[in-house]
């Protein structure tokens, strides 16, 4: 188990490839703490693997500060912070709303920044020690952040300064004995892509097809599949892995 006895946050840990990670991190052995603003889903997955919800918004930064504090006093440290929260609005640029601009500079950006912020100043409090390890954060990026498209400015601008921000913070730290890289996944078989910002939500056989159509390897990615990717940066095995962004999208960047 290369997370045993470890304390690991997750954010937007109540569904999709957030409660996919949690889960991996309960089976490798982690005590698992949920960050989600949805009460119910929360603690539902809480209580499904065995993991403690904080119930909040990220992109309330006293909330950040107080949900890393409330994993001190129940754990006395924290090694791995994982912000999968993120939310997406399907707008071209010229009818991006206000509010559906700044909710998703909200969430999706400072929301990573806040929970990064508090996360990263524990580790460096609590030091690296004889391992020389503080503690891994593992951001979630997308392929949005790295292409271009129409349909989606507002989550492709907010994924792309997702990337600067773990980028950034890993420059800062690495000699704290703090890593800080970013999952990027493509397209992923979640309630988020199936749902999210669509008047009617997409069918089985729509996934499919979209799957055949946009990624290289022929399908959608699970979100187990991202799940392993954030437990192998987050891990040992990834000890000289900072500041990266890893693509997990069947080639659609290739």
């Amino acid at each position: 188990m290369r997370f045993l006895n470890k304390t690991t946050l997750v954010t937007g840990g109540a569904s999709g490839m957030g409660a996919a990670t949690a889960r991996l991190f309960k089976a490798e052995g982690a005590h698992v703490f949920i960050v989600d603003r949805n009460e119910a889903m929360a603690r539902e997955t809480a209580q499904a693997i065995g993991a403690t919800a904080l119930v909040g918004d990220v992109g309330d930064s006293k909330f950040c500060d107080d949900a890393v504090a409330e994993v001190v006093r129940q754990r006395g440290r924290l090694d791995v912070c994982v912000n999968a929260a993120g939310i997406i609005a399907r707008a071209t640029g010229l009818d991006t709303s206000d509010e559906d601009w700044q909710r998703m500079l909200a969430v999706n950006v400072s929301g990573v920044f806040y929970m990064c912020r508090a996360a990263i100043r524990l580790m460096k409090a609590q030091g690296a020690g004889a391992t020389g390890v503080a503690g891994a954060v593992v951001n979630f990026g997308s392929i949005w952040g790295e292409l271009s498209g129409a349909g989606a400015l507002a989550y492709a601008a907010s994924k792309g300064a997702v990337h600067q921000i773990t980028r950034t913070f890993a420059i800062e730290h690495a000699r704290d004995g703090v890593r800080v890289n970013a999952v990027c996944p493509g397209e992923v078989n979640t309630p988020m892509l199936r749902s999210a910002g669509r008047a009617v939500p997409l069918t089985d056989e729509q996934l499919r097809e979209m799957g055949e159509r946009v990624v290289p390897l022929g399908r959608l990615a699970e979100p187990e599949e991202i799940a392993r990717t954030v437990l192998f940066l987050a891990s040992d095995d990834a000890a000289h892995v900072q500041g990266q962004e890893l693509f997990v999208d069947g080639g659609a960047t290739a």
